[in-house]
């Protein structure tokens, strides 16, 4: 079953560059962060919970992903 994220407030990082690859996300819904491509804003959506989505940007700002 997929969430109802008709009430998502999609937003862009600021740091977002002009080349068009970024990502907004959503984090107005109770227990839910919603991910997509701002692309293809009626394209898939990863759905995160809260804590999920902490540690994920926690690991990002650390280097984790880093190749």
């Amino acid at each position: 079953m997929s969430p109802d994220l008709s009430a998502a407030k999609f937003r862009k990082s600021s740091r977002s560059d002009q080349s068009g690859n970024c990502v907004e996300v959503a984090t107005n819904l109770p227990g839910l962060v919603a991910v997509r491509d701002s692309k293809d804003p009626s394209g898939p959506t990863l759905a995160f919970t809260p804590t999920q989505w902490r540690s994920f940007i926690g690991r990002v700002n650390t280097g984790t992903f880093d190749a």
